[in-house]
Order: C-alpha cells, then sequence, then structure tokens
C-alpha cells in the first residue's frame, strides 16, 4: 500500500499522458477540456438558441472519458494519494505569501484563503474566482482551447497556434502572479 500512500514521481504522469497522446493522434483525435465543457452544453440543447453550441456533441462522446478519468484520478490523489511530507514549497514562496494573507500549504495541495469553507463568507473571493472563471472560460474560447488542449496536445502535434497559445498562457500567469493578484488581496 505505500505505493498508494505517497504521490508518484512526475515522471509516471508525463510517461501515461505521451503514451495517451500517442493513442490519440493514432485514431486522428485531440485532447482538451474545454471542448468537453462545450459538449456539456450543446448536450442539453442550447444550440438552437446559441450557434455556437450547435453542433454534433456525440461525435465527442470519447472526450468525456478523459473528463471522468481526471474526476477518478483527482478523487485517488486526494483520498489515497496525499501526504504532507509531498508538498515542498520555496521558503521564499511561503512568506511571499504569508505576507498576501494566502496560508502555507503544510501539505495541503490548495490554500485555505483562496479554497477552504470560508470562501463562501468572502464577498471579495468569491467575485475574484466567479471573475477568474469567466475570463478563464472567454481566454480558451479566444484561443481556440484551453492550456491542456494547448500544452500537451498541441504542442506535441508541433502545431504553431498552440506555441504561441502556451506562450501567452505563461506570460498571463506571470503578469497575473506578479502584479494583478498582490493588488486584489491586498
Amino acid at each position: 500500500m505505500e505505493f498508494l500512500s505517497a504521490t508518484w514521481h512526475w515522471s509516471v504522469s508525463g510517461f501515461i499522458i505521451g503514451i495517451i497522446m500517442l493513442v490519440l493522434t493514432y485514431f486522428g483525435k485531440t485532447f482538451g477540456m474545454s471542448s468537453n465543457l462545450r459538449s456539456l452544453c450543446a448536450m442539453t440543447g442550447i444550440g438552437k438558441k446559441v450557434s455556437f453550441f450547435d453542433w454534433d456533441w456525440k461525435a465527442q462522446r470519447w472526450n468525456f472519458v478523459v473528463v471522468l478519468g481526471a474526476m477518478i484520478g483527482g478523487y485517488v490523489a486526494v483520498h489515497f494519494m496525499q501526504s504532507p511530507d509531498n508538498v515542498a514549497v520555496n521558503p521564499k514562496t511561503v512568506t511571499e505569501l504569508s505576507a498576501l494573507g494566502i496560508d502555507a500549504p503544510n501539505g495541503k495541495l490548495l490554500p485555505d484563503y483562496l479554497f477552504g469553507e470560508q470562501v463562501f463568507s468572502s464577498p471579495k473571493i468569491i467575485t475574484i474566482l466567479l471573475l477568474g472563471g469567466l475570463l478563464i472560460g472567454f481566454g480558451s474560447r479566444y484561443a481556440g482551447g484551453c492550456t491542456s488542449g494547448h500544452a500537451i496536445s498541441g504542442l506535441s502535434n508541433l502545431q504553431i497556434p498552440s506555441l504561441k497559445a502556451v506562450i501567452g498562457f505563461f506570460i498571463g500567469g506571470l503578469l497575473m502572479s506578479y502584479f494583478l493578484l498582490p493588488l486584489l488581496l491586498n
């Protein structure tokens, strides 16, 4: 059981992702999570009112396996593979986050300040999370896919638009982390 009580080395996940990408490429499929959200919306019939969602979602049913796998993997990781010893954050990062009021991980994957139950009593944090979700949705639509689709599937297929999108994601993330986040949390 020790194999399941600690997180696996990153190379195990990388190898599995590589194998999945080879299989998808073989079958002429592409990977991405935001396309699943489009499929879920199309399933509701909203395509009759919004043309973006008017498409054959049944052709993408195979992609729901990816969502199911991500959900099962997340459950297994949180309930069976989480160990406080496995979360190592640079002490300088912990100090900088503390200055913003964000708690140290102490073995957790996400800080309670942004993802704990007390979030629901803070209108400011709820607003930040909702606005962030809307921006991510808009950004993935504008970029023609999400970070996982572009960074994993697009780059593995040597697509230049995906390279541009991934560079944009990293620049946006750095700008957010160093300039906007401190303004929002202070």
